[in-house]
């Protein structure tokens, strides 16, 4: 539908300005506009882009929100909730199962009322892992307490986030508000849009932040607890005020529509109707498939059918009135719901739609419910003929032959199921015989003898060719040799992050050894499940019958930051001593999600959330020491490892499981080459990793039963190198070269060099 500017700039009385930006830029452009206080944050796509966007502004200095980079959407959603209590603006964007993960915050930052603004990126939830858009996230928020403003296009992400906030503080409210857009179909693509020309006409629609009446845990005069611990009958009075609260938003909204309108000549009704005065049939959509519909409608009305289309421009408080009002003259209605509500006949909207209008006496229009656009599907004007269809058919023959389906779906056949194309390693071939591990009685400490590498190339490799990586990704090449030191089967799990996602297409698999997927947060617990079962169920004698020549070996692969958000469950796996392997392959940063900084990325170092710019040089803090960590957990064996030093790396994976199958966990982080990131030569990630070691950045030990031991020191050959050396080697840090970044080069020296002498202190002391 082609939009009307001169019509809309004519209303207008406020100085706009056109813009050529997708959701996500809106979302952000809204967002610096506005200028709020805190953004906690956490990337998951599709969502990451706009706190790329306010970083990069940020880093120029066209804004002043504190972005804070959390260790996981839990974490984000209670930075936000602080913030929020703490008498300031909130921000926040998300997605799927970043939403999922910080779920348990929702109803605590409605319940205690404080406002503050989301942008739900909608994104299909897990499992299986779907990055695309649909509405299945969108429909968990539905009974969280936000009210829910739904954006079909870049201009209305733009439009309902300046509304939002308005909403959010509001007297009659007083609620957190979630702004809700369709992940790629609005988020990614680029639309022409308006936006207020002038950041203070912003502030004046918006208004100053309400003091009144607004709880402040920084206000020494008044001081307040939040969050208490509450009994009936006080409990269901406060449920009561939040819902009078929640009902208020949809009236307020409406006021604040109203007078958005008047400014700017873009009006919000709560549902959109398309050409419904004197509709026969109806289709209801949401967000961006509702503009596609009208031009269906356009169509059939041209064929002399009288057709209309619903969309609602918010969802909580459901406009139960206004739909049901809609609707009392149509004979059928065809609602397609893009998340279903499983087993409950039919998605949230159509549920909602018929309680409306049974509400309001509408006993005569017929329904029609259907799945549709799960995982990202399409929906183009053949499709929206074919929701009319169901809908003329319902009125032709005067009943719903099938109320509830899914559409766009195919059954599937038995005889296109995916086949098995390579068969089962073979044992003997991945049980060499080659490296013999012992444990000397004297220390307790293993010693390991390794062949030749070459003799080991005979050994199967464990990932199959023709995954998507991209050239010179370190992170196969640095697992496979890794593996190089594991005898026998292996059971991986493998946390979200490039090395899941590109070796994982269905129907394909790289994998030649059983894999398993769980998200970020949670595969160390995954993975213990799965070795506890194990040993129960061998003990038991339930595996004796399956061939079973050896004990598995347990193995889970972490990084892209999956030991950011993953970091306390791994602590927590080792602390209850599972027999298993963490590897994290290092690439510094979350490079499944664009780029952006991760506790493991350097200081100074430049990634898509830590921009250079005049007022921001790469990150700001200093990297996180993932093994130091784990070593303080006491398990009986940590190490280091690089692909560029392959006989250090068999020798410690050796060990590690022979720890693993003997004494409990086991950690190890492995530095890989990420040339797409890094801004590199693809063929010169292993030069790159090697210089990482020989300079001290990533040095080269283990830690057994407590003990310290440097495997690889530099300084004793007089090879050591200075930083500065690995750091021109890569476009993401030759900004630290620069005469106006010394400072934050020398910083970066001294917290290595500080490592570096404590990692020494203790290789020399075996106490430390």
């Amino acid at each position: 539908m082609a939009i009307d500017y001169e019509k809309e700039l004519s209303s207008a009385k406020v100085e706009q300005k056109f813009l050529y930006e997708s959701g996500n830029e809106m979302a952000a452009y809204a967002a610096h506009q506005i200028n709020y206080h805190v953004m906690g944050y956490f990337p998951i796509s599709p969502s990451t882009e706009v706190a790329q966007f306010l970083d990069t502004m940020k880093a120029s200095g066209q804004h002043d929100i504190l972005l804070i980079p959390s260790d996981g959407e839990h974490s984000s959603a209670g930075i936000c909730y602080g913030a929020s209590t703490a008498g300031g603006r909130v921000f926040n964007a998300t997605s799927a199962q970043g939403y999922m993960f910080m779920l348990e915050q929702m109803p605590v930052q409605a319940g205690t009322r404080m406002p503050m603004v989301m942008n739900l990126i909608c994104r299909s939830i897990s499992g299986p892992l779907n990055i695309h858009g649909d509405h299945s996230d969108l429909y968990f928020a539905l009974n969280t307490g936000w009210p829910i403003l739904m954006c079909r296009d870049p201009q209305s992400v733009y439009d309902m986030n300046l509304m939002a906030l308005k909403l959010a503080e509001h007297a009659k409210v007083r609620l957190p508000v979630m702004v809700a857009s369709d992940g790629y179909f609005t988020s990614h693509q680029k639309r022409r849009v308006q936006a207020f020309a002038h950041r203070s006409d912003v502030h004046k629609f918006v208004g100053e932040q309400p003091p009144a009446g607004f709880t402040d845990t920084l206000d020494r005069n008044n001081p307040v607890t939040v969050g208490p611990y509450m009994n009936e009958p006080d409990y269901i009075n406060n449920r009561y005020q939040q819902s009078v609260a929640m009902y208020n938003a949809g009236e307020v909204f409406e006021e604040i529509a109203k007078e958005f309108g008047e400014l700017t000549g873009r009006h919000y009704p709560m549902i959109e109707e398309y050409r419904m005065e004197d509709a026969e049939v109806a289709v209801f959509l949401m967000n961006s498939a509702s503009e596609i519909i009208k031009d269906v409608v356009d169509q059939l009305r041209l064929q002399g059918i009288k057709a209309g289309a619903i969309s609602p421009n918010m969802i909580r408080p459901f406009p139960q009135k206004q739909i049901a009002e809609a609707l009392k003259h149509v004979k059928a209605i065809t609602v397609g719901d893009r998340a279903d509500s499983v087993g409950g006949h039919g998605g949230n909207m159509v549920n909602e739609i018929k309680a409306a209008m049974f509400t309001y006496g509408n006993t005569t229009t017929k329904v029609i419910s259907r799945i549709y656009g799960l995982g990202g599907k399409d929906f183009y004007a053949e499709d929206g003929h074919s929701f009319f269809k169901l809908a003329l058919d319902a009125v032709a023959a005067d009943r719903v032959e099938v109320p509830f389906d899914y559409y766009g779906h195919n059954p599937g056949a038995p005889e296109k199921a995916p086949q098995r194309l390579l068969k089962p390693m073979d044992f003997d071939a991945l049980k060499t015989g080659l490296i013999t591990v012992k444990q000397v009685e004297a220390t307790g400490k293993l010693s390991v003898r390794i062949p030749p590498l070459r003799n080991l190339t005979r050994k199967p490799k464990r990932l199959a060719p023709g995954h998507g990586a991209c050239p010179g990704c370190g992170i196969f090449s640095g697992l496979e040799t890794f593996f190089k030191g594991i005898e026998g089967d292996i059971v991986a799990l493998y946390h979200t992050g490039c090395a899941m996602v590109t070796t994982t297409g269905y129907p394909y698999s790289a994998h030649k050894s059983t894999f398993i997927h769980n998200l970020f947060q949670n595969g160390a617990a995954t993975l213990s499940g799965v070795v506890e079962m194990f040993w129960e169920r061998k003990r038991r004698g339930e595996l004796d019958g399956l061939g079973l020549k050896d004990d598995f070996t347990f193995v889970m692969v972490t990084g892209d930051g999956g030991m950011d958000i993953g970091m306390g469950p791994a602590i927590g796996a080792a602390l209850r001593g599972h027999k298993m392997i963490i590897v994290e392959y290092d690439n510094e940063g979350y490079m499944n999600t664009g780029a952006q900084q991760s506790y493991s990325t350097p200081l100074g170092h430049r990634t898509s959330t830590s921009s250079i710019g005049k007022n921001q040089q790469g990150k700001v803090t200093q990297h996180k020491d993932t093994a130091q960590i784990m070593a303080a957990t006491n398990i009986p064996y940590v190490f280091t490892g690089a692909e560029a030093y392959p006989q250090d790396l068999v020798k410690k994976a050796a060990k590690a499981q022979w720890y693993a199958q003997n004494e409990g966990l086991v950690y190890g982080k492995i530095l890989i080459a990420c040339p797409l990131n890094w801004m590199s030569e693809d063929k010169e990630g292993t030069n790159i990793v090697s210089l990482a070691v020989e300079s001290c950045f990533f040095p080269l030990y283990e830690v057994e039963h407590g003990i310290t031991n440097i495997t690889y020191n530099p300084e004793d050959k007089n090879k050591r190198l200075p930083l500065t050396d690995w750091l021109k080697t890569m476009g993401k840090t030759r900004h630290l070269l620069k005469p106006e970044n010394e400072p934050a080069l020398h910083s970066f020296e001294d917290e290595v060099q500080r490592r570096w002498s404590r990692l020494k202190a203790k290789h020399e002391h075996p106490d430390l």
